[in-house]
Order: C-alpha cells, then sequence, then structure tokens
C-alpha cells in the first residue's frame, strides 16, 4: 500500500511546478457545480492557456509558500479550484467572469499575477482590461505616430530639393 504522505508530498510539487510555469493562478469557489459544468468550464478556458484543477486547500497553501507566494492563505477557505494560466491572464480572467455570468455557483476569490497576490477586485478588474494584444497594438500606434512625425521631418528637405530642381528644369525649358 502507498504512503499517504508520499502521495500528498506528489501533489505538492506537482501544484507547485505548476504555479511556476504559470503566468498567472486564479482561484475558484466551485461549490454547487455538477461535474459536467465543471467539464464545460475546463473546455472554454482551454484556449486561454488554462488548465483547471482541484486541490486540497492544505497542499496548494504548501506549495505557494514553497514557491515563495506570500498571502494566498485568506483565499484557501471551502472548495477552491486552481485555473493555471499560460498566456494572457486578462483573456482566462474573462472567460471565467463570462462562465460566471451563466452558472452562479462559480466564484473568483483571487489569484496570482507574477508575484503578486489579488483580491476578489483586483481579479474582476482584470477581467475588465483590454486582452494583451490590444494594449500591444496600440503601445505600437503611440511609437509609431512619432517615429512617422520624424520619418516626414527628415524626408522634407530632400522633397524641397527635388521640387526646386524640378520648377529650375521647368524654368529653363520654358526660356529655351
Amino acid at each position: 500500500m502507498d504512503n499517504p504522505n508520499a502521495d500528498k508530498v506528489g501533489i505538492v510539487e506537482e501544484i507547485k511546478a505548476a504555479l511556476a510555469d504559470s503566468d498567472a493562478v486564479l482561484l475558484t469557489e466551485y461549490r454547487g457545480m455538477s461535474v459536467p459544468s465543471i467539464g464545460k468550464l475546463r473546455r472554454d478556458l482551454g484556449p486561454t492557456g488554462a488548465t483547471y484543477k482541484v486541490y486540497k486547500n492544505t497542499l496548494v497553501r504548501i506549495a505557494a509558500e514553497q514557491a515563495g507566494i506570500v498571502g494566498l492563505e485568506p483565499l484557501l477557505h471551502g472548495p477552491t479550484a486552481v485555473a493555471f494560466i499560460k498566456g494572457d491572464a486578462v483573456e482566462a480572467a474573462k472567460a471565467l467572469r463570462d462562465f460566471a455570468k451563466g452558472e452562479p455557483h462559480l466564484k473568483i476569490k483571487g489569484g496570482v499575477l507574477g508575484t503578486q497576490v489579488l483580491d476578489a477586485a483586483q481579479t474582476a478588474a482584470l477581467a475588465d482590461m483590454p486582452p494583451k494584444q490590444q494594449v500591444l497594438a496600440e503601445l505600437a500606434g503611440l511609437f509609431e505616430a512619432p517615429l512617422a512625425t520624424f520619418a516626414s521631418l527628415l524626408e522634407a528637405p530632400v522633397r524641397d530639393i527635388a521640387y526646386a530642381i524640378a520648377a529650375l528644369e521647368e524654368k529653363q525649358s520654358a526660356a529655351a
């Protein structure tokens, strides 16, 4: 028979590895959700780069402490499931929020972004942010405008010389 402590150590290591590999982690309460509903949530989260797992709070707390995440304790009460996110945390937070609109039993407790622990309100604010690709596109637009103006200023003297030469040629042709 397997040693239950060894099993728990293995699960803690699994959680710790998932925490280390994740860009963000969101914690939810799933009390009252049906198994098919949890399965649908897992499928909905898949395209966002998130995996959704149920672990014992004690094991998550131990793994978080070993991973150097401080302040997760208040979120680890009641039945807790963890969404480990690889990629855009905003997309996963939106998917959880949207799923919760149709599933009243799903409650978003908070999460971890980088090393920062988020409460429920901060996680809701994360879901309201624009997606990463949109923010990057807006930043690129901000950088592009001054560069385009600078390029236009650089080419203006060359353009003016070209107009002057063309006018001089026209004048000489008219005089001849």
